[in-house]
């Protein structure tokens, strides 16, 4: 079991596979040209699974695999397949942007992921155009779609709150829930990454937000699954349900559970942190699994108390992981 000093219990671990992406949003990117990471500095997959292999045995239950864009990567079905018949493991689950996920879905479930959680900003096709720098909202869509089909459960969108931008659209996304078994989560707009586009013009707090959903109805707490920062509700006769994230009005580091493992190795304690332990010498140098688990409780022993209320990490959030 691990727990920090300052008495929580560390029990997910989220693993971007890569930092490449299908999609150039505007939050996500950096304004300055794209650098990919070089190929052989990425992880292979024997080496990710050697890494959550350690996690789970030292008390990590709970895998999220996330990029840039995990669907990306080639043969990625084969790397969920062989994570998830690791014993000891009690939930496996994916962040994806969707696009791809259509054509994947089925082998997915078949390969042993439990859980699916999808961005989308918008239901409008040019703003989709115009957030995430292609129109591939349709792809995006029937991804949802055969998602549901396949029944994975709980599938949740994940929707970034931008004023100006896609705010007027916070009632139509809640309504998917209406009809729908999805949960719908509206996050809070994050500055994250030097050159990324975050201006204080766009930021909208979750108390905003959801005076603007309860216009659908009164919201009733509902339970949720896992132990993640979203405070949940439903509205009347909903079938899914809408989640509420507010990672900059009302900080929830106290009940943090998670450690961050970029692309090419780096296992960060806290997203809004620049501080990261390298974990790639272990794996291609000299070193043996009991040297591979020390680094593992040093982060633990090195994860902050709570987020630093004027630091910004200065990675974009695909080269750490969504």
């Amino acid at each position: 079991m691990l727990i920090d000093k300052h008495g929580r219990k560390i029990t997910y671990l989220r693993v971007s596979v890569t930092d490449r992406c299908n999609l150039r949003c505007f939050y996500c990117s950096s304004k300055d040209a794209i650098a990919w990471l070089p190929h052989e500095e990425i992880l292979s997959y024997e080496e990710l699974l050697e890494i959550v292999k350690v996690a789970i045995s030292l008390g990590i239950e709970k895998i999220r695999l996330t990029g840039g864009e995990p669907l990306v990567r080639k043969d990625f079905v084969s790397l969920v397949a062989a994570i998830s018949k690791i014993p000891g493991l009690r939930d496996l689950s994916l962040t994806t942007n969707g696009i791809l996920l259509a054509e994947f879905a089925e082998d997915l479930k078949k390969a042993g992921l439990n859980r699916i959680n999808i961005s989308l900003d918008t239901l409008d096709p040019k703003k989709y155009k115009t957030i995430c720098g292609y129109n591939k909202l349709g792809d995006v869509l029937r991804g949802i779609d055969k998602a549901l089909e396949m029944g994975f459960s709980p599938v949740k969108i994940n929707t970034v709150v931008m004023k100006g931008l896609n705010e007027d659209e916070i009632l139509d996304l809640a309504k998917l829930t209406i009809e729908r078994p999805v949960e719908v989560r509206f996050i809070e707009f994050m500055p994250v990454g030097d050159g990324a586009a975050w201006e204080e013009k766009y930021f909208m707090p979750v108390a905003e937000i959801k005076k603007r959903v309860e216009m659908l109805g009164p919201l009733v707490p509902a339970q949720k699954i896992g132990a993640g920062p979203a405070r949940v509700y439903t509205l009347p006769n909903a079938c899914g349900k809408i989640g509420f994230i507010s990672a900059i009005t009302e900080h929830f580091c106290d009940k943090c559970n998670r450690l961050r493992l970029t692309p090419e190795g780096k296992l960060r304690m806290c997203l809004f942190s620049d501080e990261e332990i390298d974990l790639k010498p272990y794996l291609r140098g000299n070193f043996s699994r009991k040297d591979l688990k020390e680094a593992f409780l040093k982060a633990i022993k090195n994860k902050p108390a709570k987020r630093s209320l004027s630091f910004s990490p200065h990675r974009i959030m695909r080269s750490i992981g969504g």
